[in-house]
């Protein structure tokens, strides 16, 4: 399955964005999609997934009761609404997807597929 990551830009903190991931290819019901970020300095840390159906989602602490994750499988996107940034939100986040389940603590590298980034800055 190929990605592409769009959406990122510039807002202030209280502000919103949505990111889309589009991806191509026939199956992709077969895949969980994540969002991941890397801040400058940084690791690539885990920010939210959605399993196949969409029925099951995850998130990370730090972005729980902000940010909402869905998917379209009919149009093979999912997206990641964010609410109520913060500066320390600011970051190039990645779509990524993987046939085995994304959740809450999956290391980056054993996930197998990945689109560009996008980069997201929240002024204060």
């Amino acid at each position: 399955v190929q990605l592409q990551a769009s959406g990122g830009g510039l807002v202030q903190a209280g502000g919103s964005l949505r990111l889309s991931c589009a991806a191509s290819g026939r199956t992709f019901s077969r895949y969980a999609v994540g969002w991941f970020r890397q801040a400058p300095g940084k690791e690539r840390e885990f920010v939210a997934a959605i399993m196949w159906s969409g029925r099951n989602t995850y998130y990370a602490d730090s972005v729980k009761g902000r940010f909402t994750i869905s998917r379209d499988n009919a149009k093979n996107t999912v997206n990641l609404q964010m609410n109520s940034l913060k500066p320390e939100d600011t970051a190039v986040y990645y779509c990524a997807a993987d046939t085995a389940p994304l959740n809450v603590g999956v290391a980056s590298d054993k996930v197998h597929y990945w689109g560009q980034g996008t980069l997201v800055t929240v002024s204060s």
